[in-house]
């Protein structure tokens, strides 16, 4: 009670309003201080993740042009060693490719159902891939302010018990548990606004990256089937 007091008479501060917390506040504080760590850290992660395969990914595109060679003769052991979503597409395709052999009408439609199902399989793998570590980041977003929030009613409640079981209500007995109630709130703010906005831009790459993806697929599939006829 007395070291309340001497935190209480001191100058305003996070700190300050930190130790004015009742128990369960100090731990959603904390909490939510390590999901801000997590947050921070799953955003630089997914961030720079996202920027290196996109760049392996256009660096292969541009080569793959570059070399004006038809798919079927690219060298499948090279392709192997390249680890972009995209030479792993051209790789199923390929492999999809010589599983018929056949020239007849029949084996044609047969062959190109194979390279469309690898494709499809490759895609849903590689889309799969884009959206890891998202669903935790997500999970920050909206468990965020309710957390604060949660923090501060069990705060404001606590202080207005302590204030009944003294049978006076004051302004200086209200203020400092109602302050540090309230320090949950903004804790909460502070880990959900930075969160929703890395978020955002994350899912907007994710699902600009897998549109190109899509479309890469489409047109190692449209190329393959021109070079068996």
């Amino acid at each position: 009670m007395i070291a309340t007091e001497i935190i209480a008479a001191s100058d305003p501060s996070l700190i300050t309003y930190f130790f004015l917390s009742n128990l369960a506040g100090k731990g959603i504080i904390l909490l939510l201080g390590g999901s801000s760590i997590v947050a921070w850290t799953y955003m630089l992660a997914k961030g720079l993740d996202l920027k290196r395969v996109h760049l392996s990914n256009k660096r292969f595109e541009k080569s793959l042009n570059q070399q004006g060679q038809a798919l079927v003769d690219l060298d499948l052991t090279t392709l192997q060693t390249r680890k972009s979503p995209y030479s792993t597409l051209v790789l199923a395709a390929i492999q999809a490719f010589y599983r018929w052999d056949g020239t007849s009408e029949a084996d044609q439609v047969k062959r190109k159902g194979q390279i469309e199902n690898a494709l499809h399989r490759v895609l849903a793998l590689k889309t799969h891939d884009y959206e890891k570590k998202m669903v935790m980041l997500a999970s920050i977003v909206t468990v965020a302010p309710f957390l604060g929030l949660l923090g501060t009613v069990w705060g404001v409640m606590d202080s207005f018990g302590g204030v009944a079981m003294e049978g006076s209500a004051t302004l200086k007995s209200l203020a400092p548990g109602v302050s540090g109630a309230l320090l949950t709130t903004v804790a909460g703010l502070v880990v959900a606004l930075p969160s929703v906005v890395g978020y955002n831009y994350l899912l907007s790459r994710v699902r600009s990256m897998t549109v190109e993806l899509e479309n890469f697929a489409s047109s190692v599939a449209d190329r393959l089937e021109l070079e068996s006829r």
